[in-house]
């Protein structure tokens, strides 16, 4: 039996990841940092939020029996992992009070679970419409 997913939750999925994506571009634009950093940050929010939406396609898709090659898959959890590294890595070396430097890792997380949530929701919705 499968059963459409609620409003509730798809609300909340949009709500997670709208609150995340604006919370840290918002955070990117009222910064003092200079242009290329604002870059780095803003490039990877995208790549993050592209790697976590193919990653759970990809999971998705091998559940349900479609073909998804192994070096896919591998380069779905790399680009993943990387996004969350490169992010570390940035707010490590970046010269931020303790407080942006934990806004910014968690408004990226908030938004990555809110496009992980929305894509699935996104995918059950499907199933259940035919």
């Amino acid at each position: 039996m499968v059963q459409k997913t609620s409003n509730a939750f798809i609300a909340a999925s949009w709500v997670a990841l709208g609150t995340g994506m604006t919370g840290y571009l918002i955070g990117l634009w009222r910064s003092e940092m200079a242009l290329n950093e604002i870059g780095y940050y803003f490039t990877i929010l995208m790549f993050g939020l592209f790697a976590v939406i193919s990653l759970q396609k990809s999971v998705r898709d091998r559940l349900e029996g479609y073909p998804v090659t192994d070096i896919y898959y591998g380069l779905c959890w790399f680009s993943t992992l990387l996004s969350i590294a490169l992010l570390i890595i940035g707010l490590i070396n970046a010269t931020l009070l303790p407080s942006e430097k934990g806004f910014y890792a968690f408004a990226f997380l908030l938004a990555l679970f809110g496009a992980i949530a929305v894509q699935k929701n996104t995918r059950d919705n499907l199933v259940t419409e035919k």
